[in-house]
């Protein structure tokens, strides 16, 4: 009887085994698509959620803002959540989150229902964010490998900024404005099931504590630099409703800086952006961001403002241009081990910065061979022959226990230059067109955006050859 009970209990389960490389890395790529898919589908429904909610103008654009300004915000938290607290858990919470919103959102009977469904679903993605690219980089070895890891999430961030467009149109034709925000259910309930059964938990936070002023400081400053933005297409780079909260975000910002060189346990140690790889990697998606992240609305506009396109078929017309995207971030790797990652993310620069140039010489009556698909395909060609190598050299170098911060830099630093540039572009197209909306006007404003784009890649280029470093730094610890 003894005996029995002191007996190995040989009915216990086995250890889990770790999930085969490959499933992880295509959870946390979906993940991804869906935060980048969110942040331009809506636009092209926005009409019919005025129609079906009554909106007005402001409320129109607060629809994009608080989910943009809620997501840049949250970005450097939810990245330092996931060393803290566990890479799936914040998977799991930002995706639960962000499902959840949208089901919220695609339901909402009341303008402010969509509105807060919206905030929510910034939260969720800004959790989220960060974790997908901590997932792929924890679960692929330093080396050929996770370039090509990196490659996969790239293209398929890339990917749902670029399909946005038509997959909105799509949606808002065949089935209604509500579904640009419903079929994030389904896709989002799926990926969390499997995340939930598949993903293994990683973490590196050593019992340290969350640096709450930190926290604090970080996520009010970037809002608040966030919502200044978002106030210059309304108001003016020079209205006092502008000028404040850019000046306040700032100030915040500056604050944090200092709280955490004096922080025992920073929320973002400063030490990282020593490194060179992460800051001049940095540097570099943020001027990237600042005018790649304006083609496709800008494209968009020329389609149907300019040449007639309905919302489907100018989403059609960029479908080029989203597999050229996909194209480049996976021949990225190949070209980096022969050359290295700087040289490729210089050359995918000077790609983009072809293609700008060749889309700032259109015009009103232009064709969709050479005024849409062959500019379009250069200039995603080169995003994604450049975000490859960019997103590897910003995540090298770092300890473990800091790879979510550093990822959620690298989501902050792109995220924000897109909003910054786009928030600037609008401005140059207006100021050259001064309120005319004919064919021609337009066409002139949307030039000067492209020939403006052409020359911050161009500087881009030059700054990543003279700071990039030749090899991805040896990751420390």
């Amino acid at each position: 009887m003894t005996l029995m009970l002191e007996a190995p209990d040989t009915t216990r389960a086995p250890a889990r085994t770790a999930p085969p490389v490959w499933l992880v890395v295509a959870l946390a790529c979906a993940g991804q698509f869906l935060v980048v898919l969110d942040i331009s589908v809506v636009n092209v429904a926005l009409p019919s959620v005025r129609g079906g909610l009554g909106l007005d103008e402001q409320g129109l654009q607060w629809v994009v803002n608080a989910y943009s300004i809620a997501f840049a915000g949250f970005m450097l938290l939810g990245g330092r959540a996931g060393d803290l607290y566990g890479r799936k858990r914040m998977f799991l919470v930002g995706l639960g989150l962000f499902t959840a919103a949208s089901l919220a959102g695609g339901l909402a009977q009341e303008g402010w229902h969509l509105l807060v469904a919206r905030a929510v679903q910034g939260l969720g993605a800004a959790v989220l964010a960060p974790s997908t690219l901590t997932l792929v980089t924890s679960a692929v070895p330093e080396g050929a490998a996770r370039a090509r890891a990196i490659a996969t999430w790239t293209a398929v961030g890339a990917g749902g900024g670029a399909a946005g467009g038509f997959v909105g149109g799509v949606l808002v034709e065949t089935l209604s404005w509500r579904w640009v925000l419903l079929i994030n259910v389904p896709v989002g309930a799926v990926v969390l099931a499997a995340a939930a059964r598949w993903i293994t938990e990683s973490r590196a936070g050593d019992g340290r504590r969350l640096d709450l002023p930190g926290a604090v400081l970080v996520t009010a400053g970037l809002a608040t630099l966030a919502y200044g933005v978002s106030q210059t297409e309304a108001a003016g780079w020079t209205a006092v409703s502008t000028v404040v909260p850019l000046c306040a975000g700032l100030a915040l910002v500056a604050l944090f800086l200092l709280a955490e060189a004096r922080a025992r346990s920073p929320l973002m140690p400063l030490g990282l952006l020593k490194l060179r790889s992460v800051a001049s990697a940095n540097v570099a998606m943020f001027l990237s961001g600042s005018a790649m992240f304006c083609m496709w609305f800008f494209m968009t506009l020329y389609a149907q403002n300019v040449l007639g396109y309905t919302p489907l078929e100018a989403g059609l017309a960029l479908v080029p241009s989203s597999i050229a995207v996909i194209v480049g971030s996976k021949v990225a790797p190949r070209l980096m081990r022969a050359t290295g990652p700087r040289a490729v993310a210089v050359l995918g620069t000077l790609v983009a910065t072809a293609g700008f140039a060749w889309q700032s010489t259109m015009t009103a009556d232009g064709d969709y061979l050479t005024a849409i698909m062959v500019p379009g395909v250069l200039m995603m060609l080169g995003a994604g022959l450049a975000g490859t190598p960019l997103a590897s050299l910003a995540t090298s170098g770092a300890a473990p226990e800091e790879a979510g911060v550093v990822s959620g830099l690298v989501n902050t630093s792109r995220t924000m230059g897109g909003s910054l540039g786009l928030a600037v572009m609008a401005t140059i197209a207006a100021a050259r067109t001064n309120g005319a909306d004919t064919p021609e006007a337009l066409t002139e404003g949307y030039a000067l955006v492209f020939t403006t784009g052409t020359a911050v890649l161009a500087l881009g280029a030059l700054l990543m050859w003279a700071w990039l470093p030749r090899t991805p730094a040896r990751q420390a610890g």
